[in-house]
């Protein structure tokens, strides 16, 4: 991990790890985590957003006044609203994305789930998604929640990413291994 990664990550821990605590003893991890889908939504869309979380031409006051007012407009729980505004104030917005993974995960262990990342050549329908899920649920023994996107130059099948471990079946990363192989021969 990178210097700034890692500290990001360590910022983000600790007020993940404060953020989860109070939802949980308030029994408000299932509204937390729809708060935490969209957040995660607006920060991947929004530049201007992103440009604010990481722009040293912000002061401290502006950013915990625009972040106050975005989580206002989304409707955010207070505790979540809280922790973006303190967090502002703080100048650690830049932590934001490090924060959504964190809580994220620390969710989806509460309920035993774990969460596979997808990248397949086509959009899967519901039914494939579900049984992929399924098959992947057998093999960890938790709920699977699939994170699914959509990569034309795979050519076809697919990449799974679950914790530590992928598969990779897709046509590219086959040809790419047979060029290799020929490569190798002559």
């Amino acid at each position: 991990m990178s210097e700034p990664a890692s500290i990001s990550a360590s910022i983000a821990a600790r007020y993940a790890t404060a953020v989860f605590e109070i939802s949980r003893e308030a029994n408000g991890l299932d509204a937390l985590e729809k708060d935490l889908d969209a957040l995660r939504g607006v920060v991947s869309s929004s530049s201007e957003l992103r440009d604010l979380m990481t722009s040293p031409l912000y002061s401290r006051d502006d950013q915990s006044a625009a972040i106050g007012a975005i989580a206002a407009k989304m409707g955010l729980g207070d505790t979540l609203a809280s922790t973006l505004r303190l967090m502002a104030s703080n100048r650690r917005l830049f932590a934001l994305p490090a924060l959504v993974t964190s809580l994220q995960g620390m969710i989806a262990d509460a309920k035993g789930e774990v969460t596979a990342d997808v990248t397949a050549a086509t959009e899967l329908t519901a039914a494939q998604a579900d049984k992929l899920a399924g098959v992947l649920a057998k093999q960890t023994g938790k709920t699977v929640k699939l994170n699914l996107a959509v990569d034309e130059s795979l050519i076809g099948g697919m990449i799974v990413k679950l914790g530590s471990k992928m598969v990779d079946t897709s046509v590219a990363s086959k040809l790419a291994s047979l060029k290799n192989a020929m490569k190798e021969v002559g």
